[in-house]
């Protein structure tokens, strides 16, 4: 490579908040990697009705979305191929899995034999795969048992993803990598009051049994002066079944507000005392890592997988159902603020201590490095 910047190219499906997590990592990744001098990055996606106006996150880094030809939940799109293999890329990091782009990185790494890293961000985690099962039985045997033959190295955000990885392809080697975060800029307000779930309005994130959990507390969180605040967007049917909820437990003090970005995000997660999250599966919620870096504590399910949480004691583990989620916010809510302070504190340390994100961007800039060293495959 001489001395030029190592080239990558990082592949996904949505290059829109319509990826949700997946998105969001690729916009960290891209900003990262750009910002270390030593990788020039390239984005490459599928184009859908928000992908124009979200194209912004990536601050003037190259990014190509193509628009989608056929059914949506296979994402074919003409011409993304091509762009990738005209990019002259030292690596190809595919980012999610089950769509149309895992076959590009095939071919794109058949034709080049140059390295491809897989990111399959969760889902491959035993709750996923129990959904859609012949969608993915047939993108398995038609595309991703060769994607994932092919690929140099996989990408596990956990221990618990890097199994649910050798699991699905025992050959695969797996490096651990985390989600970096920096601190959200801007002041706290005091107290802080606020419960926050800050995520994807999804059946697996469970939100429904929080807000079911939160109304079985009664009074108690306006004696309290809490209030939960959920932040997030979804399909159509899922915000309708979710605001359906919040009418029927008839809280003055839960209130759905939609999407939040940037700025919006930054005060809300400032503001927050706890974030909450008792997902049913995950890989590794950005949310709660950035939430962490704000000095929020969690109230959160084990699915989470982030049991250094529990173990520092900045979270609080919730279950699943109402019943053991509403103990978990009240447990939350009898906390003292001297004891509350002491673990938001604690919080702020760990995120800086193993979420960082100098620490995670050297980790990627070596690992790059050492695949492109290799040369062809």
């Amino acid at each position: 490579m001489n001395d030029r910047k190592l080239r990558l190219g990082l592949l996904s499906f949505w290059l829109s908040r319509n990826g949700a997590g997946v998105f969001e990592a690729v916009v960290v990744q891209a900003l990262a990697m750009r910002d270390s001098g030593l990788v020039e990055p390239q984005v490459f996606g599928l184009a859908d009705d928000r992908s124009d106006t979200d194209a912004a996150r990536f601050e003037g880094i190259p990014a190509k979305a193509f628009a989608v030809k056929g059914p949506p939940v296979f994402g074919f799109a003409p011409g993304l191929l091509d762009a990738i293999k005209a990019a002259d890329l030292d690596v190809l990091h595919l980012h999610g899995i089950w769509m149309y782009p895992s076959r590009v990185a095939e071919r794109w790494a058949a034709a080049t034999g140059k390295p491809v890293v897989i990111s399959p961000h969760g889902m491959l985690d035993p709750w996923i795969l129990s959904r859609g099962r012949w969608k993915k039985a047939i993108a398995r045997a038609l595309y991703e048992k060769r994607s994932w033959k092919r690929a140099a190295l996989f990408h596990a955000l956990t221990e618990a993803e890097a199994a649910d990885i050798r699991t699905a392809a025992p050959s695969a080697k797996v490096t651990i990598i985390a989600n970096g975060v920096h601190p959200p800029a801007g002041t706290s307000p005091v107290p802080r009051t606020k419960f926050v779930f800050l995520s994807r309005i999804h059946p697996k994130k469970n939100v429904i049994a929080l807000v079911e959990a939160w109304a079985a507390l009664g009074t108690l969180p306006a004696e309290r002066g809490f209030s939960l605040e959920i932040a997030g967007f979804g399909e159509a049917e899922h915000v309708a079944a979710l605001e359906a909820a919040i009418r029927s437990a008839d809280s003055p003090t839960i209130r759905f507000v939609g999407s939040v970005f940037g700025e919006d995000k930054a005060r809300l997660l400032l503001s927050a005392r706890y974030l909450v999250l008792p997902s049913l599966s995950e890989g590794l919620p950005m949310a709660i890592l950035e939430a962490w870096a704000a000095g929020a504590p969690t109230v959160m399910s084990k699915d989470c997988n982030l049991p250094v949480g529990f173990e520092r004691g900045i979270a609080i583990e919730c279950g699943h159902g109402a019943s053991s989620i509403a103990e978990a916010l009240r447990k939350a809510m009898q906390l003292d603020e001297p004891a509350w302070s002491r673990i938001s504190s604690n919080a702020r340390e760990l995120a800086r201590e193993r979420f960082s994100s100098d620490a995670i961007s050297q980790a990627w800039v070596d690992t790059y490095a050492a695949l492109a060293a290799r040369g062809t495959r």
